[in-house]
């Protein structure tokens, strides 16, 4: 669907979460029953003012999940591989830009969303620090996680969305010290990850790896906590309507005891603490976001043992998702994050780092 919003800048898609005017937003889901909005979403305003918006994106149902695949609103095709999952839960927002339908598309990140898609489809994807974009019309899933953030084939065209959300942006470099957190993950992917790293010190953190293996199931657990909190409402009355993986997702959020989520925040307090250090000796977290090829379409569960991206949300900061070549298969994602508000120093190495995988 082409919605040609006025403007004569860059073509922006955007995800089926965010409010425009006399469009409905369905979220990907039968389950919802939607009116045309009557205001944009907050962060909008930018894109309505210099760009053209050319069409909504298919998304994981609810933004609740990470496959992409979407039996009801249909599953947008992995332009690598169209036998792998796109990844999700902004799935058609990686697609489009990967296929030059448009050069921006405006996504949303809770626990990956912006990030796993861009590694299975071998775009650049922009995780934002929370609460630095306006989320106000934006349908929520989690809000102490929830982010939006641009996608698109290289790291200009992620200046050019930040651009577009926030007027003025500007890459600002500098010299940087980079840690590796040395979570598991396939030899060429590292290989890769490594290798596109070139030239920088790279410092090995190992004794992060306790605190980042509790923080992903902690992170879960809030999360799920908080969905059934902004959408248990949705599932009690339309429930039937919703695909059960996505149904069985927010039922466990509802049945989580409160001991678990008191235990759940307690780490989510060490984590930012212990990251906070960290942030003190190095400038930069590099590892991948994905650990392995992303999943196929026959076995879209194998993603979730694969994501490298949930205790990024748990904090609450800014990551980008780099693609790099991979001699043993489809491009890897070398994912990269920084302190809060880091986004214009996570971009700026972005493109030193693009530049040198350039032949």
């Amino acid at each position: 669907m082409r919605l040609d919003a006025a403007g004569s800048g860059p073509t922006v898609a955007v995800k089926d979460l965010f409010d425009m005017v006399g469009i409905p937003t369905t979220a990907g889901s039968a389950a919802v029953q939607p009116e045309p909005a009557t205001a944009d979403a907050a962060c909008l305003a930018g894109i309505r003012a210099g760009a053209r918006i050319v069409g909504r994106t298919a998304m994981h149902e609810l933004a609740y999940g990470i496959t992409g695949v979407n039996p009801w609103q249909g599953t947008p095709v992995n332009p690598i591989d169209p036998l792998l999952v796109p990844g999700g839960s902004s799935s058609g927002a990686a697609v489009v830009v990967a296929n030059g339908a448009a050069e921006v598309a405006l996504g949303s990140d809770t626990g990956g969303s912006v990030r796993i898609p861009a590694a299975c489809c071998g775009v650049a994807g922009l995780k934002t620090t929370w609460g630095r974009i306006s989320l106000d019309g934006v349908w929520p899933l989690a809000p102490s996680f929830d982010t939006a953030g641009p996608l698109a084939r290289d790291v200009a065209g992620l200046v050019l969305g930040m651009q577009l959300l926030e007027p003025g942006f500007t890459p600002a470099g500098r010299d940087v010290r980079i840690g590796r957190l040395p979570v598991d993950a396939a030899d060429g992917v590292w290989a890769a990850v490594l290798a596109a790293l070139g030239g920088f010190p790279v410092v090995e953190l190992p004794e992060l790896l306790a605190g980042w293996n509790d923080a992903s199931p902690a992170a879960g657990l809030l999360l799920g906590v908080e969905a059934w909190a902004a959408q248990g409402r949705l599932v009690e009355r339309r429930g039937s309507w919703m695909h059960e993986d996505v149904r069985a997702r927010f039922e466990r959020g509802r049945d989580t005891p409160a001991a678990q989520v008191s235990a759940a925040l307690l780490v989510r307090e060490r984590w930012r603490a212990e990251l906070d250090e960290v942030f003190t000796r190095v400038d930069l977290l590099a590892l991948p976001t994905l650990a392995d090829v992303p999943a196929p379409l026959a076995d879209p569960q194998r993603m979730y043992a694969s994501r490298l991206t949930l205790p990024v949300n748990l904090a609450g900061l800014p990551a980008l998702a780099l693609p790099v070549p991979r001699r043993d298969g489809p491009p890897a994602s070398l994912q990269l994050v920084g302190p809060a508000g880091a986004e214009e120093l996570l971009l700026a190495i972005g493109q030193q780092l693009e530049a040198g995988l350039t032949p």
